[in-house]
C-alpha cells in the first residue's frame, strides 16, 4: 500500500507523510509476541479494525512489546507507532499516552484516521491494565509524599474530584469498562469502551497518568448475573449496591496498592466520620442532600472506607460545576447519567430478555384474596410498589404487593395494602451496636424514616434482623438495601426480604 493512497483532499498540511509510511511499511513489532506478555485487543464486531497490543513487563517498566492485527494500513502503522512509543519507558510515563500522542508519532493523522489511533490506545491501555493489575512494581513516592488514586467516569463530578486531588499532591486515574453489548448506548453509559476512552482523554488533557481495568467478567458475574437471577426469583436487585460494594471499588483499592496510592478517591458525594474509632470510619450523609450518594455506598465495609477520600463530600453540585467551568474542563455542562450502565439504550424488560432469557411469560394478576383481576406478560416485569402498567381498568388504584416468582402471579391491592410498619432484612451488617439505629432508608431517593431495630443486637454479622417504624409506609420491595442509620451516619445495612404487609 502506498502512503500516497493517504493523501486524499483535506488532509491536513504540515502532516509528516513519511514517519506514517516508516510505520506502515516497516512496521515495528507486529507478529512479535513477547516473553509473559499482557495483551489487550480492540475493534472487531462491527469496526473491520482490529488490534492487539502485547507487553512484557518488569517492576515498573515496559521492557518489551508486540503488537497484531487487520484491517486498514491507519490501523497497522498505528499499531506500530504504538510499540515504538512504549518500549522501554516507565509504566506511568506509558500510561499518560494516548490516542493524540499516537497520531504525533504517525506525524498526524486525517480526522478520518483518527479511529486508527483511539484503537492503539484503547488496546494499549488494556494491556497495561491488565500488567498493574497483575502484580507490576510501581515504586512508591518520594519520602514524606503521598500519592492518590481517583476514580475518573468521564462525568463532570469525578473529573472536579481528580482536579481537587491533583492540586493537593501526586494523583493518578483509573477508569473501568465494565459492560460491552451492541444494544448499548455507550455515549450514555459510564462504564462503556466509548466512555473510558472519553475518561482516559480527559485525565490525560488534565496531566494525569491514566490507566483502564477491564472488569467485564467480574462485572457479569458479581453483578449482572445476581440482577437476573433476582428478578427472576421475583425481587427487584440494587446492581449499584452490589457493584460498589462487591466489584469497582475492591478492585480499585487493589490497584491503589499496586501504585503505591495511599488513598482512594472518587466523585461520590459522601462523608466520611468517626475516622479514629477502632471498628473503622462510617460513611456520614453528603453535605448536598439532593445530591448524597451514601445509600449507595453503604455495603462497603469499614476497612474499605478507611482507604476512601471523597472531595465532593461538602460540596453542592452547582459548585461542582463551577469549578470545573473555572479550570477550562470540557465536561463542566454534562448531563448526568440517569440509567443503569448496563441498561443506557435499552430497557430493563429486554435486558433480562436478552442476557437472563427472561422472556414473556404470561400469568395471573390477583387480588389479595386471590382472585383473578387480570393477566400480566411476566411478574419480572413488576417490583413492589408498581402502579403503572397493569392494566386493570378503572376503579381504586392498585399497587403491586408481591411478585410471586413460583405461581408467576402478581399479587395487586389499594395503598392501604401496601402500608407496612415493619421491614425484614437478611445478611445484614451492623458496624455499631444496633440499639444506635434511630433510622432506615429503604429507597436511594427516599427520605430516612425513624425506625428502631428489634432486640437491640451487636455490632457484626446477622442472619436476620427486623426494624420496626415509627410510622407506617410503603413498603419497599425485596431485594433493594435497607440503609441502617444513626442521624447522618450509616451504621449498618442489609437487603430487605419478602414479608408481605398485607399477609401479616
Amino acid at each position: 500500500m502506498s502512503v500516497s493512497e493517504f493523501r486524499a483532499p483535506g488532509y491536513p498540511r504540515g502532516v509528516d507523510l513519511t514517519r506514517f509510511e516508516h510505520h506502515l511499511e516497516s512496521p515495528q513489532g507486529r507478529r512479535h509476541l513477547p516473553a509473559n506478555p499482557f495483551t489487550g485487543a480492540a475493534g472487531g464486531g462491527g469496526c473491520c479494525d482490529r488490534l492487539q497490543i502485547s507487553l512484557a513487563v518488569e517492576r515498573d517498566r515496559v521492557t518489551d512489546a508486540g503488537f497484531d492485527g487487520e484491517g486498514c494500513g491507519a490501523a497497522l502503522a498505528a499499531g506500530s507507532a504504538t510499540v515504538a512509543l512504549v518500549r522501554g519507558r516507565p509504566i506511568l510515563e506509558v500510561a499518560r499516552l494516548g490516542a493524540r500522542e499516537i497520531a504525533a508519532e504517525l506525524g498526524g493523522l486525517s480526522p478520518g484516521k483518527l479511529h486508527a489511533a483511539e484503537l492503539a490506545s484503547d488496546a494499549l491501555h488494556r494491556a497495561l491494565g491488565a500488567a498493574v493489575r497483575a502484580g507490576a512494581a510501581i515504586d512508591p513516592p518520594v519520602s514524606g509524599a503521598s500519592r492518590t488514586l481517583v476514580a475518573m467516569s468521564g462525568g463532570v463530578d469525578s473529573a472536579v474530584a481528580a482536579l481537587l486531588c491533583a492540586r493537593a499532591g501526586e494523583t493518578l486515574a483509573v477508569t473501568l469498562e465494565l459492560w460491552a453489548d451492541p444494544e448499548n448506548d455507550g455515549e450514555r453509559s459510564c462504564c462503556s469502551a466509548s466512555a473510558v476512552r472519553g475518561a482516559r482523554a480527559l485525565a490525560h488533557r488534565m496531566g494525569l497518568a491514566h490507566l483502564t481495568l477491564d472488569l467485564r467478567d467480574e462485572f457479569r458475574a458479581g453483578v449482572v448475573e445476581p440482577f437476573i437471577s433476582g428478578h427472576a426469583a421475583g425481587e427487584t436487585p440494587n446492581p449499584c449496591v452490589r457493584c460498589n460494594g462487591h466489584v469497582r471499588l475492591d478492585a480499585m483499592l487493589a490497584l491503589a496498592d499496586a501504585l503505591g496510592c495511599a488513598r482512594l478517591a472518587t466523585g461520590h458525594y459522601a462523608r466520611l466520620a468517626d475516622r479514629e474509632n477502632a471498628s473503622g470510619p462510617l460513611l456520614r450523609a453528603a453535605a448536598d442532600p439532593v445530591k448524597d450518594q451514601t445509600y449507595m455506598l453503604a455495603a462497603l465495609a469499614p476497612r474499605s472506607l478507611a482507604r476512601l477520600s471523597f472531595p465532593l463530600g461538602e460540596l453542592t453540585k452547582p459548585e461542582v460545576r463551577t469549578i470545573a467551568a473555572e479550570a477550562g474542563l470540557p465536561v463542566a455542562g454534562k448531563p448526568d447519567s440517569q440509567d443503569l450502565c448496563f441498561l443506557a439504550g435499552t430497557d430493563r424488560e429486554r435486558f433480562l430478555a436478552r442476557h437472563g432469557g427472561l422472556s414473556e411469560r404470561p400469568g395471573e394478576v390477583v387480588d389479595r384474596e386471590g382472585a383473578r383481576l387480570g393477566g400480566h406478560r411476566g411478574h419480572h416485569r413488576f417490583t413492589v410498589g408498581q402502579r403503572r402498567g397493569l392494566h386493570l381498568g378503572g376503579g381504586e388504584p392498585l399497587y403491586v404487593l408481591e411478585t410471586d416468582a413460583e405461581r408467576n402471579r402478581v399479587v395487586v391491592g389499594s395503598r392501604a395494602d401496601l402500608l407496612t410498619d415493619r421491614v425484614a432484612v437478611r445478611g445484614a451488617r451492623l458496624h455499631r451496636p444496633g440499639a444506635r439505629v434511630d433510622r432506615i432508608k429503604l429507597r436511594y431517593r427516599a427520605q430516612p424514616l425513624p425506625a428502631r431495630l428489634a432486640g437491640a443486637p451487636p455490632a457484626g454479622r446477622h442472619a436476620a434482623l427486623t426494624v420496626h417504624l415509627d410510622a407506617a409506609a410503603d413498603a419497599a420491595a425485596p431485594g433493594q438495601l435497607a440503609c441502617l442509620m444513626d442521624g447522618d451516619l450509616v451504621v449498618g445495612w442489609g437487603t430487605i426480604t419478602r414479608t408481605p404487609a398485607w399477609a401479616t
